[in-house]
């Protein structure tokens, strides 16, 4: 069973049909919605702000989702993966969003729907990622447009298949 954990008078909730790995870690002021996943290893720490995650969210292996006190709260909306490793750390992550293996999302972030950071990237704090778009490199900036056939091939490809890998371990 994954440690879920209340601190400072706040206890993670979470929708249905969610898969939390065995040594998975959510604390504190944590709201998560329906069909989400958190990964082996993967780290919600809702202890010094608040943390809004919406449907369909995967939290790949490793990853660590947390905020800054009284500055920064994390929120991620709907059909978002989180890759493996990777550092989501006070931002807004809107719908649709893929944050590649290793990349990090710094505090006051905006990432729009419909955007993919690449592996390994760093958003620094107050980016603006801008919708439909790839971001890459360190620090990130805006490669190219995302085309539709990306879009399915990726983001919602990804979000998709983490349910079906959730039901193997249920």
């Amino acid at each position: 069973m994954a440690l879920i954990k209340s601190v400072r008078g706040f206890t993670p909730q979470y929708g249905e049909n969610c898969f939390f790995a065995e040594n998975a870690t959510l604390i504190g002021d944590l709201i998560m919605g329906n069909d989400c996943s958190v990964w082996f290893q993967a780290v919600v720490r809702g202890d010094v702000n608040s943390i809004r995650i919406g449907n369909k969210v995967n939290i790949q292996d490793g990853a660590i989702i947390h905020g800054t006190f009284e500055r920064a709260a994390t929120n991620i909306g709907n059909n978002v993966s989180i890759g493996h490793r990777a550092l989501v750390h006070g931002c807004n992550l809107h719908d649709n969003v893929l944050i590649g293996m290793g990349a990090i999302v710094m505090d006051h972030a905006i990432v729009e729907s419909n955007v993919l950071i690449a592996a390994g990237a760093v958003i620094l704090e107050n980016t603006h990622c801008e919708s439909g778009y790839i971001y890459a490199g360190v620090p990130a900036k805006k490669v190219k447009a995302i085309s539709e056939a990306q879009f399915k091939d990726t983001i919602e490809r990804i979000a998709n298949a983490y349910i079906k890998y959730a039901g193997w371990f249920k």
